[in-house]
């Protein structure tokens, strides 16, 4: 019986040229499955209004997002103290609050807090603001931007008002999915959050359902690839 052989060199091509699709295909799911989103720290200049007159500083600052079922936990962090006291402020005497504005496929603000101070504050010295968080409900569906707004400094009976005076841009956008109710957002009085995203340019980290999405989606990829192979093999052997 004569025997039929594939020239030489076809299977080597033919090998290289699948792998070459796997991984292109590959490559295409995870970009599709992931999050469209851009983080920078950005100088914000306080102006503030106290009890004893007025103050200002600069400060970095950061807003994270990460996804929480329909909504996002947003956490603001500021590098830099703003403000001072004249006098001691002792453990737990100052409360932080801040409102983030929204931009873009949304409007309004979102409300957040954070605790006490954990330790005294020395007098005449910057105020380091702890990390503020607060609960994003999507209104829209698109892109929303994420500015650093008014930040409320409570403390000894006091209440000082600080404004960005510099116009600062967004600190943080999402490609969010609105649910078409009316939205909502809420501010929290806890510590530091989870954030998904740091300043300086990095993405926002998602959630352990974003990263099985995109596994299950390069899963289907190699399944695919799979069956591509085992069809060529089975028409090769009809051949023969």
């Amino acid at each position: 019986m004569a025997r039929f052989c594939e020239p030489h060199g076809r299977r080597p091509r033919r090998t290289a040229a699948l792998a070459a699709v796997v991984a292109m295909t590959a490559g295409t799911a995870v970009l599709l499955t992931a999050p469209a989103a851009q983080a920078e720290v950005v100088d914000v200049n306080y102006q503030c209004k106290t009890p004893i007159g007025n103050k200002g500083a600069v400060s970095p600052i950061d807003i994270k997002g990460t996804p929480s079922g329909g909504a996002y936990k947003l956490v603001m962090s500021f590098q830099k103290g703003v403000s001072s006291s004249p006098v001691e402020l002792g453990k737990g005497a100052m409360k932080p609050s801040a409102l983030i504005q929204l931009g873009g496929a949304d409007n309004g603000t979102v409300p957040v807090a954070g605790p006490p101070n954990d330790k005294a504050i020395p007098a005449n010295t910057p105020i380091k603001i702890s990390d503020l968080s607060g609960t994003y409900t999507p209104k829209a569906s698109g892109k929303v931007t994420f500015t650093a707004s008014t930040l409320t400094i409570k403390a000894l009976g006091t209440t000082t008002t600080c404004t960005p005076s510099n116009h600062p841009k967004p600190s943080l956008s999402l490609d969010v999915k609105g649910s078409g109710g009316s939205g909502g957002a809420s501010g929290s009085s806890g510590g530091t959050a989870a954030g998904g995203a740091s300043g300086g340019g990095r993405l926002p980290q998602t959630g352990p359902a974003d990263s099985a999405i995109a596994l299950g989606t390069l899963g289907g990829t190699v399944l695919l690839a799979g069956a591509a192979g085992t069809l060529w093999l089975t028409r090769r052997g009809r051949r023969v």
